[in-house]
């Protein structure tokens, strides 16, 4: 399996929401997420899934792609939603409590303190996915989830700042970008 820290920092920005479920919502998706799609295959399901839950080897059926889409969906638009003051919509939580019912990941503790997963497979992972999103929306931060503020981005994130006042999903790439275009502007103007 690929670890986060080795992919592509493009693709590795996707995956650092601060949540799993924010991660999923960055896989892709309809409409204008389309051009972000990197699921379109069993092989991507499984692999995406073990990126972002950091399990090797996390199997997926062609079933279980219907599945996926189906809980991405209703976490994106519950997600997107959240910061625009858009209320959760009863169908989205509908879709997402059922994939919570499916039985989760279950990990196993091993003598030498690492653990593992018996037969991982696509269904627990969105299992485990939902259940933190149940946990997200339910919970204190969901107030603190974001939409990044640089105009060319648009990533979700969850502000665990101390303040609450984060606005970008990185201040390495969008946080700086934005200050280095805002300092050209203002001296660019000088001249």
């Amino acid at each position: 399996m690929q670890a986060r820290k080795s992919l592509p920092p493009a693709v590795r920005r996707r995956f650092q929401t601060g949540r799993l479920s924010l991660d999923l919502v960055h896989t892709g998706g309809e409409g204008e997420l389309a051009v972000w799609e990197i699921v379109h295959t069993t092989e991507d399901l499984s692999h995406w899934l073990s990126v972002i839950l950091e399990i090797p080897g996390i199997t997926a059926e062609d079933s279980d792609l219907t599945a996926f889409r189906t809980l991405r969906a209703a976490l994106s638009r519950a997600a997107f939603g959240t910061p625009a003051g858009i209320p959760l919509d009863p169908h989205d939580i509908d879709t997402i409590n059922a994939a919570a019912t499916e039985p989760p990941l279950i990990p196993r503790l091993h003598p030498d303190g690492t653990r593992s997963y018996p037969d991982p497979a696509a269904r627990a992972a969105l299992s485990t996915l939902a259940r933190d999103a149940i946990d997200l929306f339910s919970g204190p931060l969901a107030t603190r989830i974001r939409v990044c503020a640089s105009d060319n981005c648009g990533l979700l994130f969850v502000d665990a700042s101390r303040p609450g006042r984060r606005r970008w999903c990185s201040m390495d790439r969008c946080g700086n970008l934005t200050k280095v275009r805002k300092y050209r502007g203002t001296h660019d103007s000088d001249e």
